[in-house]
């Protein structure tokens, strides 16, 4: 039996990408939009081209109570509600592969989205999102980084996510458009879930981020340190974040050390030896650099999640092996065997 699929999204001086977003999700039954307050014709553009879109305010701002908002707008009959952004793009036949994934139990569905797209067209940071759910049990929570979380207080079940790795959602962000709001959103954020790991995370991130040194080495120890933190990769990005902060204050052994601890928290990721190795390059131990970035490129499988960064899969990896195997050789050239 055919599905009611109805596509939700918030909106802010987004005109440039309205025709873009509304093709890609015409396989849709219907699009609502909540513009919260553009002050180009992005309203006036999605409505010319079939999305229902309403104006209102969210003040102050958060993006849970927008994301909440436009999905109140969204039928009470739609089965299958998909939350997107105006700069994505989903792949091209997406519905009927939702709709051939999902089952009787299914309450949300798991999918690939394609973060960052390489000038050359390739993929760059790819992971899973579950952003498309059924209509009733579910709200965003968190000012900013918002999740989608149960209302009925229920853990997720498994078996009812439907998994569609084959149906993709394309990322295209707009450089130009301001970050800034995110800083004081992340500390309203913790101060309103001060023992949620995944909130303290994001926020010595932004710290990092914003050059605030001392309250990302603060933050991220804090994250690392709590019993709700218990995902491995994650700790291991707050560990390499803490070394790029201890970097920036001139504490290059407090950075090896945290990166020590990155690696050992996931050994299996390239990040924290990639970084290890441009550090020793950096203070001269050539051996030590050889060494890691071996090991580093020796990971030949990219994960799927977001503290996965390009900079480690591209051809600064092979640099740094050319440059510490140079080095050695230049040092160690005159030595007798």
């Amino acid at each position: 039996m055919a599905k009611k699929v109805i596509v939700y999204a918030i909106c802010k001086n987004e005109e440039k990408h309205a025709a873009r977003f509304m093709h890609s999700m015409k396989e849709a039954d219907g699009v609502y939009v909540l513009d919260t307050g553009s002050q180009d014709n992005s309203a006036k553009t999605l409505s010319s081209l079939g999305a229902n879109v309403k104006r209102s305010s969210v003040s102050p701002w958060r993006f849970d109570a927008a994301r909440n908002t436009a999905l109140s707008l969204v039928p009470e009959d739609a089965d299958i509600c998909v939350c997107a952004d105006l700069d994505e793009v989903f792949s091209k036949g997406w519905r009927r592969k939702l709709e051939s994934a999902w089952g009787e139990k299914t309450q949300r569905a798991r999918f690939r989205y394609v973060w960052s797209v390489l000038p050359d067209g390739s993929e760059g940071t790819v992971l899973y999102l579950d952003k498309i759910h059924v209509r009733h049990g579910y709200e965003w929570r968190y000012p900013v980084h918002e999740a989608l979380i149960r209302t009925d207080g229920r853990a997720e079940n498994p078996d009812e996510t439907a998994y569609v790795p084959d149906m993709t959602l394309f990322h295209y962000p707009d450089p130009g458009k301001s970050r800034s709001d995110y800083l004081p959103l992340l500390e309203l954020a913790v101060s309103e879930n001060p023992l949620d790991a995944r909130c303290i995370h994001y926020l010595g991130r932004e710290y990092m981020y914003a050059g605030k040194w001392k309250k990302c080495i603060s933050a991220l120890r804090a994250h690392v340190s709590l019993p709700s933190s218990m995902w491995r990769e994650e700790k291991s990005a707050s560990y390499r974040y803490m070394a790029r902060a201890h970097i920036a204050l001139g504490q290059t052994a407090a950075a090896e050390n945290a990166l020590f601890s990155a690696i050992a928290q996931a050994p299996h990721l390239r990040e924290p030896y990639f970084e290890m190795a441009k550090l020793l390059l950096h203070l001269g131990d050539a051996p030590g650099a050889y060494s890691m970035i071996l090991r580093a490129i020796r990971i030949r499988q990219r994960p799927d999640c977001y503290v996965s960064e390009e900079e480690a899969w591209g051809d600064e990896a092979e640099s740094i092996l050319l440059s510490s195997k140079q080095r050695i050789i230049a040092e160690f050239s005159d030595i007798p065997v």
